[in-house]
């Protein structure tokens, strides 16, 4: 059992677990430190004092979002929820940027151009076809998406540039604050898993590159039901694979939309926004949400 508290301001997103009297750092992560090392096993000094007050007060020029066991620490916006797991999608883990320096190489000048269409397609064309019934798996979806933007570019995509940059999907790196989180979630016992629009293989390699077996309980890929998120059959895999309910599973996005399905769904929700998007124009339908 455990109380996450999540400060976000404009300089810095902050992830808090209390346990017991004091607050143990899960993650900390500011524009002014980034290259500094991160330590998950420091804890708050006691300048703050055991007041759980005492801390709100100085934290809250910015976002303060509790998800708490007990009381929730905080009066204006706070949910009690029992989370007992962290499912997180894909890309909040693995950092697709790399790829956008392999377009570069292969189409100087035209990379982010065809990226930006990439990243477009891959998303249009997989709600197009969950709405229609036309499934393809995500390999399938990326591959044609690829297609399309290189035409779009007007740009000769060789068969071996192609082959390139779809394999590089499947040896993605993690963000740089992805193994201290997950290291710390395994340590407190919190049960932790992803649910992908990404193939299973596509899942599988990423993980195995990058050593993190050890880490999720549950590698859910979407295409087990050949469907897509934001499907409510695509986040129903969360609670089928964990027997918990929906309050007590919070979701963890890498893109606003998904978010948004996911708060739809039922679930706790929690955007980290790495690529600085603008909110969404979708109500109030994301929890919690930083800029990295």
């Amino acid at each position: 059992m455990f109380q996450l508290i999540l400060v976000v301001d404009k300089h810095r997103c902050r992830w808090f677990f209390l346990t017991g009297s004091k607050f143990d750092v899960c993650r900390k992560y500011s524009k002014m430190d980034q290259n500094n090392s991160f330590h998950p096993e420091n804890l708050l000094s006691n300048q703050l004092g055991d007041s759980r007050r005492a801390f709100i007060s100085k934290a809250a020029m910015g976002l303060i979002l509790a998800l708490s066991v007990g009381q929730p620490p905080i009066k204006w916006k706070s949910a009690e929820k029992n989370i007992k797991v962290i499912l997180f999608d894909a890309f909040a883990i693995f950092d697709p940027r790399p790829i956008l320096a392999l377009a570069e190489k292969i189409f100087p000048g035209k990379g982010s151009e065809i990226i930006e269409t990439w990243r477009l397609k891959q998303f249009e064309y997989t709600w197009l076809r969950e709405v229609a019934g036309q499934y393809r798996n995500f390999i399938d979806v990326t591959t044609d998406s690829l297609l399309f933007a290189a035409r779009k570019a007007q740009v000769r995509l060789t068969e071996a540039d192609k082959l390139t940059l779809i394999k590089a999907h499947f040896s993605l790196d993690l963000w740089p604050d992805s193994l201290p989180t997950l290291e710390y979630l395994r340590k407190k016992t919190i049960r932790i898993g992803l649910l992908s629009n990404m193939t299973a293989t596509m899942l599988g390699s990423c993980i195995q590159f990058n050593h993190l077996d050890k880490y999720f309980e549950a590698v859910l890929s979407t295409d087990q039901r050949k469907t897509y998120k934001p499907s409510p059959r695509a986040y129903q895999m969360g609670l089928d694979s964990f027997q918990v309910s929906k309050s007590e599973i919070l979701f963890v996005a890498s893109a606003g939309w998904d978010a948004a399905g996911a708060k739809w769904f039922g679930y706790p929700t929690y955007w980290v926004n790495r690529l600085h998007a603008p909110m969404e124009e979708l109500s109030d339908a994301i929890d919690m949400n930083s800029i990295h």
